[in-house]
């Protein structure tokens, strides 16, 4: 597992940081996006391709602790 951001080294490793620090057991975080685009990497090497995604709406994301139901 990754200890600071300059050691992320695979999707995996984003993920559980992110969650690290912008979670709590019962949170939730909402985004809201008007013609947002984002550049998807396919890998995390600096050679990576990458998809254009455009995104309008809303994405909410909850968590939960397994321990807390």
């Amino acid at each position: 597992m990754a200890t600071g951001l300059d050691d992320t080294r695979t999707w995996p490793d984003l993920a559980i940081g992110l969650y690290d620090r912008l979670t709590g057991r019962g949170s939730e975080i909402i985004y809201e996006f008007e013609n947002f685009e984002l550049l998807v990497p396919s890998s995390a090497s600096e050679q990576a391709a990458h998809a254009r995604w455009r995104m309008n709406g809303t994405l909410k994301i909850r968590t939960r602790d397994r321990e807390q139901g």
